[in-house]
Parts: C-alpha cells; structure tokens; sequence
C-alpha cells in the first residue's frame, strides 16, 4: 500500500481546559498530516474516540473554534495558521439546520460563502452535490419533513458547499439504524475522496465505524493518577493495513483491533 505523509494539514498543541475549577482536558498534543495516494485523490479521516464523559465534546467545541481553551493552540493549513471559528466545518449530533429554510435554499446560503467556485458555477455545485448525495427529491422541503439520515445528508452538503478543508463530525452514527449507518459511511467515504486536503475528524464513542472509516485513531482517555483526559495513544491504520478496504470490520485483523482500542479506554 503505497502513500506518504506530507505536510501538516492540523496541529494541536499543549490544550487544557478546565471547568469550575476542574481539569477537563490535559495537554492534548495531536497532528494531521496530509496523505498522499499515488494516482489518486485522497484526503484524510481521523477520528477522536473515547468513554462517554471524556471530554470528546469539548475538544470538538475547542476545534471547531466556537469555545477557547485555557493554554494551546490550535493550527490549520499548511501555513500553520491560528484556527478561527469559522475554520472548520461543523456536522453537529443533531444535524442542527434552519428549519424555516428549504433545503435548496440552505444549499444556496452555504454556497454563496464558498469563493472559489465562481459565481457562474454556483448553481452547477448544487446540482451535482444534490444529485451526489440523493437529495433531488427534498429541494423543496423543510428540515422538518426530513428523515434523520436525510438532514445528515444536507448537513454535510452544505459544509462541502462552503468549501472547508476541514469537516468536524460529532458523533455522525448515533441515532441510525445498521443500513442508514451503511450509507452514512459510504457517504463519508466518498467525500474524503473529493480533495487532496479534505480532512474529516470524527468525534465518537462508536469504535466499529469509526474505525472502519478511520487511517489514523487518536484515543482520549485519563492516565492512572492524573487529572483530565489526554490523548493516551495514536493508532496509524495504514501501516496495519486497515484502511481504505471495504467490508474491513469483517476481519480478524480489525476485530482485534476493536479489542485492543476497548480495552485502553
């Protein structure tokens, strides 16, 4: 399996954060490089996975810029720039969308922000994210008239419209059923492929399809004696040779895997 890590897309550094006086999160050091596949386009997945109570959502909030940490920082590009919010797209849990807007309308909001497709092309990104992500049939709803697995579809559409290299997802299996998380990860799949630097971080606590879905694993976990979550270990499942294979969570390879992440959470 060929590939090689260029350079850093994302670096964390030395993150704390602390409520009401209480240690949250520990000196969270982590870095995403970018993947490069000869004779295709690949981007990165990387996903966050921990106990539930960890900090996962935290750490989410601190990337996605919308909480500052108390120490550390946060660097995107390959310029190594300060994140802003703004930065990143964000998938919450709940798929949060306008609900008084119909979905063609919160495509078009979303495209409009994306400068490097070009005003004469906006229309055309539209019809081929809608026709990509089977959503043709529900231009003219509102949110409310969609399925769970279809306000996920327009979530992430509208975070590909807006043209972020980086799309945070928050636990993105939770509430699906086994064929809609199917789809989701096929989905997710699909967009990691868009562009060379597309990176996708997911949060969860769900290890299998995180996992399957995943090159590089970072485990969030507290350490015996010691205060707030860190980042206890970092897992490359390209070098294992578990990644980029469909049907990977039928091996006993990855099953052992699973068993070995569980039991250091």
């Amino acid at each position: 399996m060929q590939f090689l890590k260029a350079e850093t897309l994302l670096k964390v550094e030395n993150i704390h954060k602390s409520y009401d006086g209480k240690l949250i999160l520990r000196d969270i050091n982590f870095e995403i490089k970018d993947i490069i596949r000869p004779g295709m386009v690949q981007g990165q997945v990387v996903s966050l996975v921990g106990q539930s109570g960890m900090g996962k959502s935290t750490l989410f909030d601190i990337l996605s810029g919308i909480l500052d940490p108390d120490s550390g920082t946060v660097k995107v590009g390959k310029e190594q720039k300060p994140a802003s919010l703004g930065e990143m797209g964000v998938v919450f849990q709940d798929y949060y969308i306008y609900p008084w807007r119909r979905v063609k309308t919160l495509l078009e909001f979303a495209v409009q922000k994306n400068e490097k497709i070009e005003a004469s092309q906006k229309q055309n990104a539209i019809k081929d994210i809608s026709q990509k992500f089977e959503l043709n049939d529900h231009l003219t709803k509102f949110p409310n008239q969609l399925s769970g697995g279809q306000k996920q579809r327009v979530a992430i559409a509208e975070q590909l419209l807006i043209g972020n290299d980086f799309i945070l997802l928050d636990e993105p299996f939770s509430g699906l059923d086994g064929v809609m998380i199917d789809k989701v990860t096929e989905l997710l799949d699909k967009v990691s492929q868009e562009e060379e630097l597309k990176t996708l971080i997911i949060i969860s606590h769900d290890l299998s399809n995180s996992l399957a879905l995943s090159d590089t694993v970072y485990i969030l976990a507290r350490e015996e004696g010691k205060p707030g979550a860190t980042i206890t270990r970092e897992i490359d499942l390209i070098s294992r040779g578990l990644c980029w294979q469909k049907g990977i969570k039928e091996s006993p390879e990855f099953r052992e895997l699973l068993k070995e992440v569980k039991s250091e959470l």
